[in-house]
């Protein structure tokens, strides 16, 4: 088993279930210690948990609201507590709000906002502190941070296009420190919240990329276990597209 990661400590946020479960069991297999967070879902934490222990590493489940700054920071700090360090941050939890102009709510857009994007700078500022060289932060972009192919995703494009723009402005910033920043762009993933099936909405999706299909939870797994090794050092400041070729 190739254990590139072996001795790191990793944080995946929304880690319990779909895209953040698939990258936290990347992240073991590499032999990474991994912690996630959860909201809602403490059953599937807890077994998430188990499953990433029976691989060989140590795990950790901590609930923890993205939506609150301080809970968001004491997040990372106990993490890093758990563990002695911190080297690897993913960025994963977060919404996805629909609506045209005029048919969202104030108060989901605001919440929108908190968690896509205050939740990631109060994860990353905290991070910032306690990541030594060689660290890792990785934030779940969208293909929607570059284009919007349909209606009613401005407010999600909007929260994962700032992601993108803070991901170039921390990797200028943690550059100097060794610390890279990457984000990564998944394009239509096959998960619990968005089923690969018959529906017309997932065919008009797959017949969109390149491949014609949908992705796997795993392929985006695999791609962050990448930027979080040492193989992609000289790699920082970029967006890293899952997408299936949808924005070729």
């Amino acid at each position: 088993m190739n254990q590139k990661l072996s001795g790191k400590a990793a944080l995946v946020t929304g880690g319990s279930r779909g895209i953040g479960a698939a990258i936290a069991r990347s992240l073991a297999d590499d032999g990474a210690d991994v912690a996630i967070s959860y909201v809602s879902s403490p059953e599937k934490a807890r077994a998430l948990v188990r499953e990433l222990q029976e691989k060989g590493v140590r795990a950790v489940a901590f609930q923890a609201d993205q939506a609150n700054p301080d809970e968001v920071t004491n997040l990372v700090r106990k993490v890093a507590e758990h563990f002695g360090h911190l080297d690897i941050l993913v960025n994963n939890a977060g919404v996805f709000f629909t609506g045209q102009i005029g048919e969202v709510k104030a108060e989901d857009v605001a919440r929108q906002f908190a968690i896509n994007v205050g939740g990631v700078n109060a994860a990353v500022r905290e991070a910032a502190k306690l990541m030594t060289e060689g660290g890792r932060i990785i934030s779940i972009g969208s293909m929607g941070a570059t284009s919007s192919p349909w209606p009613g995703i401005s407010d999600y494009s909007a929260t994962k296009a700032a992601i993108a723009a803070y991901t170039r402005g921390w990797a200028r910033d943690l550059g100097p420190r060794g610390i890279t920043v990457n984000v990564v762009d998944p394009g239509p993933i096959d998960t619990d919240m968005n089923r690969d099936d018959e529906r017309e909405f997932v065919q008009v999706l797959k017949s969109g990329t390149a491949l014609g299909r949908y992705g796997k939870p795993e392929e985006v797994g695999a791609t962050v276990a990448f930027l979080a090794s040492s193989g992609a050092s000289y790699i920082t400041g970029a967006s890293i597209a899952v997408d299936g070729g949808y924005n070729a």
